[in-house]
């Protein structure tokens, strides 16, 4: 540290910080939250982390510093362990008449709440429904079920029967239904569920999924009203319910011998354990064919990507499509796919 000065003392200590909480971060897809319980909050903030690695980088690049390789070495390791959570360059291929195109949004009841002033939002959604024109539609937290039968869609399926409080899942398919069911999620009023469609000769298993939720909906003031302590562990017990599920919904689809695809909202960032362990091997339909940031969700004023299209290596994904529509707190998504992927 000799030639530095006070100040860039203190910036190197935090840079330094910054580093290790970077490294710390990679492991958290990889790791279980039972035995490294701090690690999905890191995971969160992969962005924010990168950002300022990349700040201190250039601040250390204008004085030609060899501190800067401090945040070229973790900004490394984290593009090669987590990938980049922004999409440059890719091509959208046009959707062939071959292909199929799937649409995932969690609705939020359709505004039942009123929290958006707008009273027109299940007419606007079944409109965009309409001009999109998706073969496959996977809703979360959906509402309205008898007026939901008037989507323009021959085949539909609805996880609501004897489920309580739990919250609804429905998917909408130009395809026929072969079979769909819910898969039931314990200790939670989270909900998944699955259809396997017959898409033209092929047939394909759909995962609906709605993972656990943090508990912490911005507007409510949970935030605010709970000591950090006990908002510690109420998050912590959501990543474990959340990291459970992923790993029942593994096994569940291990025994599938369709191609799958798995949508919804998994209440988690792609940086998650969750999310590593539902994608195993799977395509991210953002990552293939999107572009930009991917936001799906405003977390306390924070884009995320929350909300997930991925698929078997079988199927090609050809387009995904981010929406900038407010007619919920999530965003939907739309990506399409072909058959017979070699």
């Amino acid at each position: 540290m000799r030639g530095l000065s006070f100040f860039d003392k203190v910036v190197l200590a935090i840079n330094i910080l910054f580093v290790i909480l970077l490294f710390l971060a990679c492991l958290s897809p990889y790791l279980s939250v039972k035995s490294f319980p701090f690690l999905p909050f890191l995971g969160l903030t992969v962005p924010a982390l990168v950002t300022a690695n990349l700040l201190f980088f250039g601040y250390w690049s204008l004085k030609r510093k060899w501190q800067l390789c401090l945040s070229l070495l973790a900004l490394l390791v984290g593009y090669f362990s987590l990938g980049s959570f922004i999409r440059f360059g890719n091509t959208n291929y046009e959707i062939a008449a071959d292909d199929f195109t799937v649409l995932s949004y969690n609705v939020r009841q359709f505004n039942r709440s009123g929290s958006i002033e707008n009273e027109m939002i299940f007419e606007d959604i079944k409109m965009f429904l309409e001009e999109q024109k998706p073969d496959i539609v996977c809703f979360q937290e959906v509402s309205y079920l008898n007026r939901m039968k008037r989507f323009n869609y021959p085949y539909k399926y609805f996880a609501y029967k004897s489920m309580g409080r739990k919250t609804r899942l429905g998917i909408f398919s130009k395809y026929p239904i072969a079979n769909a069911a819910i898969v039931p999620l314990r200790n939670t009023n989270n909900n998944a569920c699955y259809a396997d469609i017959v898409v033209k000769e092929d047939t394909i298993r759909v995962y609906n999924l709605h993972m656990q939720s943090l508990g912490i909906t911005p507007g409510r003031g949970i935030i605010r009203r709970s000591s950090s302590d006990k908002l510690y562990k109420k998050l912590t017990a959501s990543f474990k319910k959340q990291e459970d599920q992923a790993q029942y919904i593994l096994e569940h689809s291990k025994g599938v011998s369709y191609k799958k695809l798995v949508c919804g909202d998994f209440n988690n960032s792609q940086y998650s354990r969750t999310y590593n362990l539902i994608k195993e091997d799977k395509k991210d339909s953002f990552e293939e064919a999107g572009r930009g940031y991917g936001r799906t969700y405003i977390f306390h004023g924070l884009p995320v990507r929350i909300d997930f299209i991925l698929a078997d290596p079988e199927l090609g994904v050809t387009s995904h499509k981010n929406f900038d529509l407010k007619y919920s707190d999530h965003f939907p998504i739309m990506a399409s796919f072909r058959l017979n992927e070699d």
